[in-house]
């Protein structure tokens, strides 16, 4: 009897939200547009193994934009990003550097992992490239 209670009064609770949010007005959101999400370093040389490239991106949403996160997949990898919110219509830019010293040489792919209030809240840019003698 109790098991039926409880499956009766989560079944309730979970209409009751659903229907909470389906009456809600559309929502505004702040989106990110991003110029390119990858960017080939192509060859370079291992005697000057750090490379840096920036990735350009657009608030095209209504709401202001916030990067609450950057990550990379790897240590060698560091992203900088805007701190400050971006609003609507505004522009800001992720500079990614990838520290070449102490890796095999050949090529690379890794990404970077940009988490923001968005609509879409994850967003994934690439870099590349081949690190030569």
């Amino acid at each position: 009897m109790k098991k039926l209670f409880l499956l009766t009064f989560m079944l309730v609770c979970s209409m009751t939200a659903v229907m909470a949010q389906d009456s809600e007005p559309t929502k505004k959101y702040a989106q990110i547009k991003f110029e390119k999400t990858s960017h080939n370093f192509g060859k370079f040389s291992a005697k000057d193994p750090v490379v840096t490239c920036t990735f350009a991106f657009t608030n095209v949403g209504e709401k202001p934009l916030v990067i609450n996160q950057a990550v990379a997949s790897c240590g060698c990898t560091v992203p900088k990003y805007t701190k400050e919110p971006i609003m609507p219509g505004k522009s800001g830019e992720i500079t990614v550097t990838y520290n070449g010293n102490g890796k095999s040489l050949g090529y690379f792919k890794k990404s970077i992992t940009v988490r923001t209030n968005s609509e879409v809240e994850l967003s994934r840019l690439y870099i590349s490239g081949e690190m030569t003698e």
